[in-house]
């Protein structure tokens, strides 16, 4: 059984990774049970392992905290749903690309229960939309825009850190960073789509598609 919680108002982000690292600690000890953690952060930027200084465009913008997970710089803030997934990797087949990939189908199933067609594209990071409402990139490809990030780590084979989906934050504050270090591609929220979505909305499409999408153990 996995636990949801959802936390209301704006989580601190130093209170949230204690409670994630703790709960996955106790998860790997075998005395917590499996963990999907819903907030919103007040507005701030996160540097992952891989976060190159010059992506940081506005260093006194927002609050800038160094984390654990994998990738390079994002935005959290309100409007945003942040997801942490404290979940059992070394049960769940001990493949860490196939839990990415889950995690990766979970955010695309549901925005489609939206009507929103998320994709992946080797090469970046988090899920995309295509945007043919928006001038057509150089090589005259459609334009495209990030909706949602992904960013795991692992500790004893339990997960941490998790996915955010852009439900309606305020975007010009992701101007303060180059995230994820792609700067040739936009992002968007469901909001930005045009779509009267609210952050319920967002919390019931990720418990509804959870169990179809995500594996309880990936083949070896």
């Amino acid at each position: 059984m996995v636990e949801w919680i959802r936390s209301e108002g704006l989580t601190d982000y130093d209170e949230a990774v204690a409670f994630m690292e703790a709960r996955a600690e106790a998860i790997a000890a075998g005395t917590a049970q499996e963990a999907i953690w819903l907030v919103e952060h007040p507005p701030l930027y996160t540097a992952g392992t891989s976060a190159k200084t010059e992506d940081l465009l506005e260093p006194d913008k927002f609050p800038v905290y160094p984390s654990k997970r994998g990738g390079q710089y994002t935005y959290h803030g309100p409007g945003q749903r942040v997801v942490y997934v404290m979940l059992n990797v070394g049960e769940r087949g001990r493949d860490v690309r196939c839990f990415v990939r889950d995690m990766e189908q979970w955010v695309i199933a549901a925005l489609a229960e939206f009507n929103v067609h998320g994709e992946i594209r080797p090469g970046r990071v988090g899920v995309w939309v295509q945007r043919p409402d928006k001038p057509a990139l150089p090589d005259g490809s459609v334009a495209e825009d990030k909706i949602a990030a992904i960013g795991i780590r692992l500790k004893r084979w339990v997960s941490f850190h998790g996915i955010s989906i852009n439900v309606e934050p305020d975007l010009s504050h992701f101007g303060g960073i180059v995230p994820c270090g792609i700067s040739n591609f936009g992002v968007t929220s469901l909001v930005d789509l045009g779509l009267p979505v609210t952050m319920d909305d967002v919390d019931v499409a990720l418990r509804a598609t959870f169990d179809r999408v995500v594996s309880p153990r990936c083949p070896t």
